[in-house]
């Protein structure tokens, strides 16, 4: 049996604490949060009796065999090297850290450690996504010329929509849209398409002056709150992301794959995917996750992948080998030199030329 140890009560609550129960041979023993009230309440309903309000103390009071992170990004880099200096093998949230300095920090450390690390991009678990993937690599849209992806929403749009001390909010803490999302989306890329070689585009924060809804007390945002950038792969294709939470309406993500042959469509309004050839109409080849029906898991493609993340970590750590699926910390790696790359574009108003060589 492994013992699994859960660092973050939010996520946990939605996501982990559920996949878990439908994970054999995996239990999960202890769980931190920076309330305990939130710890006592996550862990309550699965009968979890170990709760901290201090991960330290959790980390060095159980014989953990695995960690999962979920915490403001700030927290990732010093969560798992004490989690694999104890022995435990780790998953992380994204994004993977708050530079890519610390990123290849975690690298090396579970490397030294000789534990399994992956970041939760769980979308690689989600089977619609898997398909686009395959037909990608398969061929069938020919060559890719190039995708356009974009995030709108209007959670943050009104400046009283995030209380005063949101980490999401705070640059200092490793909030803002280009890591939530952007991170995710640079992923998927890579994963369908291979490397970036360069990017432009840029981090934002429009709506800076903000005002907390309950006390009325005015406060400054300084991470993100609309990002954008192009990626140019080194196989030539263009990659445009787009992504704001500032609109006035909701309108989702869209994500369009262009290629010689055929086109893509997918809008997670209603997760279908639709796929035409050259010359033909779309047609739905949408794909079911088996896991979506399963009782306890919450709804939404997020909640529900996490539980195939999890289960083939699990049976890697308990078979002893490497990852067959998913991103590791060498994939986090490279996404967060693509983050850093944007800010760096952010300031500089040019294009960032992207060296992944180094990163392995």
């Amino acid at each position: 049996m492994l013992n699994v140890g859960i660092i973050g009560a939010s996520f946990a609550r939605n996501a982990y604490l559920p996949a878990f129960e439908h994970i054999e041979g995996a239990t999960v023993v202890a769980l931190a949060s920076g309330r305990i009230d939130s710890a006592k309440a996550a862990a309550a309903p699965y009968g979890i009796a170990h709760v901290y309000d201090d991960w330290q103390k959790m980390l060095e009071g159980h014989a953990l065999d695995l960690v999962c992170i979920a915490t403001p990004t700030v927290m990732h880099a010093p969560m798992t090297c004490a989690a694999l200096a104890g022995g435990a093998h780790v998953l992380c949230e994204k994004p993977t850290a708050m530079n890519a300095g610390e990123a290849r920090h975690m690298l090396d450390a579970a490397r030294a450690a000789k534990r399994l690390h992956m970041i939760d991009h769980e979308l690689r678990f989600n089977p619609t996504r898997a398909r686009m993937a395959e037909m990608i690599r398969g061929g069938d849209l020919g060559e890719i010329r190039h995708v356009n992806i974009s995030n709108i929403g209007a959670s943050w749009a009104d400046p009283a929509s995030r209380p005063r001390g949101d980490w999401w909010s705070d640059a200092s803490m490793g909030g803002g849209r280009l890591g939530a999302n952007g991170s995710h989306q640079v992923d998927m890329l890579r994963w369908w398409l291979g490397e970036p070689a360069a990017v432009i585009g840029q981090a934002l924060t429009i709506v800076p002056d903000r005002v907390d809804a309950k006390t009325g007390e005015a406060w400054t945002a300084t991470a993100d709150d609309l990002s954008y950038f192009t990626l140019e792969m080194q196989s030539g294709a263009l990659a445009q992301v787009f992504m704001s939470g500032v609109a006035a309406a909701n309108m989702g993500n869209e994500t369009q794959v262009f290629g010689a042959k055929g086109t893509l469509t997918l809008s997670n309004s209603d997760e279908k995917l639709y796929f035409a050839r050259a010359g033909d109409s779309f047609a739905d080849i949408s794909v079911d996750d088996p896991n979506a029906g399963l009782e306890g898991l919450n709804k939404g493609i997020w909640n529900v992948s996490v539980l195939a993340a999890l289960q083939e970590l699990v049976a890697a750590i308990k078979e002893d080998r490497e990852l067959q699926r998913g991103a590791s910390f060498v994939d986090g790696l490279r996404n967060q030199m693509v983050l850093d790359a944007v800010i760096a574009s952010t300031a500089s108003r040019r294009w960032e030329a992207l060296d992944m060589s180094g990163a392995a």
